[in-house]
């Protein structure tokens, strides 16, 4: 059970309603590591996850992005192996991993190579909403004597 008062952040920042919904939202006994991957921070306004997807190929993967919402899910066809294995340590199994995306971040491409997924993010921040300088005007009324 966990519990979390946010109520000191509610006084001090606007829109902190959203944020607690966001971390009520966050679902922190996912035990699932399959399939495992890195974030790398490209620059300050680029991104990378990479996942790692040995025995996957290119029909066998989907990257969908709704929202602020990225899902790469992997389908593998029913295989009929004669194999016999004494240890099998590479899982072919299906996955659906999901990413939660900060406001503006968007997916520009994706690249498949030597069993790993490389998913291309930037963040790009509309003009309307990029820091601007107010300017402070004064109606003191200034009389010359």
């Amino acid at each position: 059970m966990r519990t979390l008062d946010l109520t000191p952040l509610y006084r001090s920042v606007i829109g902190a309603d959203r944020m607690a919904r966001m971390i009520d939202g966050v679902d922190f006994t996912d035990n699932n590591s399959y399939p495992p991957y890195n974030i790398e921070v490209v620059d300050e306004n680029r991104y990378r996850i990479t996942l790692a997807l040995a025995g996957f190929t290119l029909d066998d993967l989907e990257i969908e992005q709704e929202n602020n919402l990225l899902k790469v899910s992997g389908q593998k066809g029913d295989e009929v192996e004669d194999n016999r294995y004494l240890y099998r340590g590479i899982a072919k199994r299906n996955f659906e991993r999901r990413f939660q995306l900060a406001d503006h971040v968007e997916v520009t491409g994706a690249n498949f190579e030597h069993g790993l997924l490389h998913v291309e993010l930037v963040r790009e921040i509309p003009e309307a909403m990029k820091p601007r300088k107010i300017a402070i005007q004064s109606n003191d009324v200034i009389e010359n004597s």
